[in-house]
């Protein structure tokens, strides 16, 4: 019998109403299987923590997470609460203490749901966007001075090290040709603005491309990137970014999918050294938190994405295949699909296809 001790943050908003359901189709898996355990500890960090105890966490909240094998993630976000505090406070540190430096991101339009693209369909929307997670241009590196005053200065400064730059560059080339699909590498860049960090991510992108001759490389501003996401989505296979640029490119991918309750991704650290993380990118959803209509399939699909991680490639295949017959039959589908089911009947849906299968 093989368990997995997982950390549980349901964290703000939808992250409440969608875990539950990511953990019923665990729990369905392992009925499933027999030989599969998922042990659950669940944490009630996030906003409403912050606004009992002045913290997102507590100050050994790190420590606490640090030995389980995986941490599955809601959300984080409540408009009684600033952004740069509730991020700031507890899914940034996590990202960047346990070396999460790989943000994974499956660009795919599933079998039965119509995206916005005219004409495509999912043999054309098929990409991953590798996002560098750690640094770039949420450093944190910055200040203001002369606050209040008619002269006050803000500065923000992106952070490349080649340390951090060489090895999400080298992953990214690493995937494009263990996809085997097209073995295409797109880089995305703005040195023709960014005219020092942008400018270092070129040539590091170009000395990496050496070791892998087989790999089709480019690299494309992330101006042209964005259209070319729209146009011809059929062009990319692997996709890597700064931490910035990949974060705005991975929203729009998550629109021409279809939709973001669809979305999923992954905060990886491959050495495995740390527990690495998995959450739906929707976020908090603050304007239908509580009215149990939140889409659950990122969160199944990130947990797809977790399985995958452990090596229970048999289990996640399982839960990905319930996933998409429940969205080619269209019978239950969330209002952000077009339907008028609840999140409760969705996950419900994926986990009786789970038994079945």
């Amino acid at each position: 019998m093989k368990r997995y001790h997982i950390a549980v943050i349901p964290g703000d908003g939808i992250g409440k109403e969608v875990v539950p359901e990511g953990l019923k189709a665990l729990k369905a898996i392992a009925e499933c299987h027999g030989g599969l355990d998922f042990q659950f500890e669940e944490f009630p960090w996030g906003c409403e923590y912050y606004l009992k105890t002045g913290s997102m966490m507590p100050q050994d909240g790190l420590d606490i997470l640090k030995n389980y094998d995986a941490i599955l993630f809601g959300a984080v976000g409540s408009p009684g609460v600033p952004d740069y505090i509730s991020l700031w406070g507890l899914l940034l540190p996590i990202r960047k203490t346990f070396d999460q430096y790989v943000n994974l991101r499956p660009i795919q339009l599933l079998p039965g749901v119509s995206g916005p693209l005219r004409d495509k369909g999912p043999e054309d929307i098929d990409f991953v966007v590798v996002r560098e997670n750690t640094e770039g241009e949420y450093a944190g590196a910055g200040g203001r001075i002369h606050v209040g005053t008619s002269y006050e200065v803000a500065l923000q400064t992106g952070v490349f090290t080649r340390h951090a730059t060489e090895r999400i560059i080298r992953y990214a080339f690493e995937l494009a040709r263990e996809r085997g699909r097209r073995k295409r590498l797109t880089g995305i860049t703005k040195s023709n603005a960014w005219n020092y960090g942008m400018v270092f991510w070129d040539e590091v992108f170009k000395e990496v491309g050496r070791d892998f001759p087989d790999v089709e490389a480019r690299l494309m501003h992330v101006d042209a990137a964005a259209m070319m996401f729209v146009l011809h989505p059929e062009e990319f296979d692997v996709v890597v970014g700064s931490n910035l640029f990949a974060d705005i490119l991975t929203d729009l991918g998550a629109a021409i999918q279809g939709s973001l309750g669809l979305a999923p991704s992954a905060n990886i650290n491959p050495e495995r050294k740390f527990p690495s993380l998995f959450e739906p990118t929707h976020g908090s959803a603050p304007d239908i938190a509580g009215k149990g209509i939140a889409n659950p399939i990122g969160t199944l699909w990130s947990i797809k994405m977790m399985l995958d991680f452990l090596g229970e490639a048999e289990a996640a295949d399982v839960l990905m295949n319930a996933i998409k017959q429940v969205l080619l039959e269209g019978k239950v589908r969330t209002p952000d699909l077009g339907g008028t089911s609840t999140t409760q009947e969705v996950g419900g849906a994926v986990c009786r296809l789970i038994k079945k299968g």
